[in-house]
Formats: structure tokens, C-alpha cells, sequence
């Protein structure tokens, strides 16, 4: 079918009420919780999930998107506010959204956020349905030693989302890989690290783990630093923005969503990246941006938004056509489809075209609706920063284990959640990475699976890894990805010493 019938297909399923009222509703959850200081995208989303398990999978996905997208976008409220990142991603923000607030421009800044947000996510997604169909259509000829290589390429980005300490981000990933070896052994069918317990032989739910890192852990660490947020008096004016202001802005804003896009297609990547790599090249690029850009100038709102949201679009191409999560949030968009019985990757476009073109229209409708929320409701969302922690995070807790118990129905798997909450808030703690144990989980089996694979079809000869063109390529880009990190450390410390 061609791609103009595959739209129409995908826009059928999502232009239905009930898969609207799903957009919308996430749109609102996700707004709601991005307007919270400290609630990030990636953990509505993981707190959230199970209230999918009983839809179809497109509609589980509309849910999930809205919330993905509506997060993403309103953390940028209380950056601009009260200079608190409602999300990581929105960090960026803080530079020239804050001081616009402290000048009583904040319902400028936030309208030009909202713009620069529909117009990021937007591109992202028309770049999505573009080039994930064309990447899916090579990546449909992988054997099991390109995805061996693709696995060792994606556990390389563990290098670059370590942080500072590259031993914590592989100790962090390696526990990871080990927690996905508890279960039957993939291809012999064994128990492995059951110790006897007949409900560990089915292994260990990757989404229970990620409400326990992201949800539960959150909530512990919240505890400990203090649930109340920072108070608030603003007065809002030009929450519509001016002709003036959107010239302004028109080539930063689409300038940073292309690239916001690519950043955020390099798996591990994420929104924080895209916004701060965005903001910045904006202001090396932009006339006149090295001088006010800081001081309140809505131009690097801009470049930070649309670099922001961007990213939710790029994110998806890895997610879809590989496999590979492209950040926290699609790491767990990975494990909703897998319950529903869909393994994301290059087959996904042959098993699934409704599915995948209705991700496409629906993702974009998500956009839409932040625009029409965002510019209309801007000084209620705002409010939402005076909500009581006292009343949240209990209720965060509860849907963290309702939702974990809710996957099987398995006393196990909220276990699990607990464990991993409390093994999460040790990690932040000490400052152990979260990411690199979620790309451990996810690709850990992949790489396994595909290694024994080749292995058994070569007759144990490693020639199999070397002997294809493909094969080389994709482990040459895994070196780089593994080299560059070590690059720009050495860098750093000469730069420091100089």
C-alpha cells in the first residue's frame, strides 16, 4: 500500500472518539505532571503504563504519546517560573525563560515556548514518518549478526550517558544486562538465576523494574529532600504570541527542530541534550545571540523548546525501525508494545503498518492539541506548581505498585517495583546513571539471542561478524560511539590544565 493509504489507514484509528479522548486526556496528565517540578516525562509514562494493558495497542499508544509529548512541553512552566525545570529537558529553558518571568514577560516566554514546542514536535514527526519507513526497509534484511551488531552499538551509548564516571554508567548498564538473564535461557529453554523460585523462571518485568526506578525511586528521593515545591505569584499577559515575536523566532525555531530531531535519533540521546546543544549552537549562529541570549531574549526559549520536543520525534525512528529506545520515555513505549505481543523493529512496518502510520498521525495530533492547550490554558498549567507534594507523591506510590501488580496480576512483580525503587534511589544517591541499566535491560537479551545465533549458524567461526559489509559498518559506528566520550574527556582535562 502506498504511503498516502497508509496515512489514511493510521488516521482512521486515530480519529476515532475514543482514541481523541485518549490524546487528549494524555495530553492533560501529561501537561499536569510536567507542570510539577521533579515529575519527569519518563516517569508519568512508567507510573502510568499499565492503564494500557487492557486497550488495543494503538489506543494504548495514543495514551501514552500525549502524556510523552504533553510532559515534555510543560516542564518548560515552571522553568520559566520559578527557574525549576519541571523536566530535565526543560533546563535549557531556565536561561532566558526565567529572566523574562522576573521582568513580568512570563506569559510571553510561555507562549513563545508553546510555539516553539508544536513546531519541534511537529517537524519531528513529518521527519519520522519520512525516514522511519525508508531506515525499516534496509534494517529488514538484518540475520542475526547485524542485530548482534546493532546490540553492541547500542550498549556502546552507555559511554555517553554515564555522566561523569564512566565506571558507574557500566556498572549501572552491566547490572542491567545481568537482571535480563533471570529467567529460561532463550535458546536452550533452562532456568537461569531462578534459584529454585518457580515465578522468577519467567524472568523479570522489564516495565515493573522502570515504575521502580522512575516512579518509586523518584518518590523516595523526594521524600528525602523535601516534598514542597516553591510558591509563586505571577501575573500573565501575551499568552498569544505577537507577529513580531513569532518573525523573530521563525528561523531559530526551525533550524533547532531539525536538528533537535537528528540529536534526539541518536539513541541515549534524550530532550536534555537536544535542548542544550540547540540552545547553544543557536546562540553561536544567531546574529546577536552570544550578547543577550542569558538575559531573558526569546529566541533561546525558542532554541531550547523546539530542540526540546524535537527529540520525541527522532527518538521514535531508533524505537520503531531498530528496537532501540531512543531515550527512558521509548524505552518504555518498547515494553507497552511487548506486551501487547509487538516487538518494535524493522518488522514492525511489515506486521503492523496500521499501527505504525497511526503512531505517525496520532503523534502529530498530540502536538495540536499542546498547541491549543498550551496557548489557552497557559496561566492555569502555571498554578499547577502550588500543588501540595504531601497529597502527590502518595498517590504516586499507589499507582506505582497498582500499576506494577497490574501486568501479570503477580504479587512478584510489584516485589520487583519495591526492589527496584529502592535500588534506584541508592543509584541516584550516589550518582549512579539510571539510563544505562535501561539500555542493559533492553538490549542485553538482543545481544545475546542474535550472538548464540550467528555463532551456531557460522559453526562457531567469528567470520560471520566480518565477512558482511553491513556487519563492519554498524560495528565501526559502535567504536566511534564507544571512543568519542574518551575523546572529549581528554579534552576536557587538557582544557582545564591548560
Amino acid at each position: 500500500m502506498s504511503v498516502v493509504g497508509n496515512l489514511l489507514q493510521g488516521a482512521a484509528i486515530v480519529y476515532q472518539p475514543f482514541a481523541l479522548a485518549l490524546i487528549v486526556a494524555g495530553v492533560l496528565i501529561g501537561m499536569t505532571m510536567g507542570s510539577l517540578p521533579g515529575m519527569t516525562a519518563t516517569m508519568t509514562v512508567a507510573v502510568l503504563v499499565s492503564f494500557t494493558f487492557g486497550m488495543e495497542a494503538a489506543e494504548g499508544m495514543m495514551l501514552l504519546l500525549g502524556i510523552y509529548g504533553g510532559a515534555l512541553y510543560a516542564g518548560s512552566i515552571p522553568a520559566i517560573l520559578i527557574r525549576t525545570p519541571g523536566t530535565p529537558s526543560a533546563a535549557a529553558t531556565v536561561f532566558d525563560g526565567f529572566p523574562l518571568a522576573e521582568r513580568g514577560l512570563a506569559g510571553r516566554a510561555i507562549a513563545v515556548a508553546t510555539v516553539a514546542s508544536f513546531v519541534g514536535g511537529a517537524v519531528s514527526v513529518v521527519l519520522l514518518a519520512a525516514l522511519a519507513p525508508q531506515i525499516a526497509s534496509v534494517a529488514i534484511e538484518f540475520g542475526s549478526a547485524e542485530y548482534f551488531a546493532l546490540a553492541v552499538f547500542g550498549l556502546t551509548i552507555i559511554a555517553s550517558v554515564s555522566g561523569d564516571s564512566l565506571l558507574k554508567g557500566l556498572v549501572s548498564g552491566l547490572l542491567g544486562m545481568l537482571l535480563a538473564t533471570v529467567g529460561l535461557d532463550p535458546v536452550l529453554a533452562y532456568p537461569r538465576f531462578s534459584f529454585g523460585f518457580e515465578p522468577l523462571t519467567s524472568g523479570i518485568q522489564f516495565i515493573a523494574v522502570m515504575i521502580g526506578l522512575f516512579g518509586i525511586a523518584e518518590g523516595f528521593l523526594r521524600y528525602q529532600r523535601g516534598i514542597e515545591t516553591e510558591q509563586v505569584s505571577q501575573e500573565f499577559t501575551n499568552v498569544i504570541p505577537s507577529r513580531a515575536d513569532l518573525s523573530k523566532i521563525r528561523n531559530v525555531v526551525v533550524g533547532s527542530s531539525v536538528a533537535g530531531a537528528f540529536i534526539g535519533a541518536i539513541p541515549g540521546a534524550g530532550g536534555d541534550i537536544a535542548s542544550f546543544v540547540t540552545y547553544n549552537e543557536a546562540k553561536r549562529w544567531v546574529e546577536g545571540a552570544a550578547a543577550t541570549f542569558g538575559d531573558g531574549d526569546i529566541r533561546g526559549v525558542a532554541a531550547a523548546e523546539s530542540g526540546n520536543n524535537a527529540s520525541t520525534g527522532g527518538a521514535l525512528i531508533p524505537t520503531l525501525t531498530l528496537g532501540i529506545p531512543g531515550d527512558s520515555v521509548t524505552a518504555i513505549l518498547i515494553g507497552a508494545l511487548m506486551v501487547h505481543g509487538i516487538r518494535p523493529g524493522p518488522g514492525l512496518f511489515q506486521d503492523e503498518p496500521e499501527l505504525v502510520y497511526a503512531i505517525f498521525v496520532g503523534f502529530f495530533t498530540v502536538y495540536v492539541v499542546i498547541l491549543v492547550f498550551g496557548l489557552v490554558g497557559a496561566r492555569y498549567w502555571a498554578r499547577l506548581i502550588d500543588f501540595p507534594g504531601k497529597y502527590l507523591w502518595p498517590a504516586i506510590f499507589v499507582l506505582s505498585i497498582v500499576g506494577a501488580f497490574a501486568l501479570r496480576g503477580n504479587v512478584l512483580d510489584v516485589w520487583v517495583a519495591l526492589g527496584a525503587g529502592a535500588l534506584g534511589y541508592v543509584m541516584r544517591v550516589e550518582d549512579y546513571p539510571l539510563a544505562p541499566m535501561v539500555l542493559g535491560l533492553i538490549l542485553g537479551p538482543i545481544a545475546e539471542v542474535n550472538l548464540r545465533r550467528s555463532l551456531k549458524l557460522s559453526g562457531g567461526s567469528l567470520e560471520i561478524f566480518y565477512s558482511e559489509p553491513l556487519t563492519l559498518g554498524i560495528f565501526a559506528l559502535a567504536a566511534v560511539s564507544l571512543v568519542v566520550p574518551f575523546v572529549q574527556a581528554w579534552r576536557g582535562s587538557n582544557t582545564e590544565s591548560a
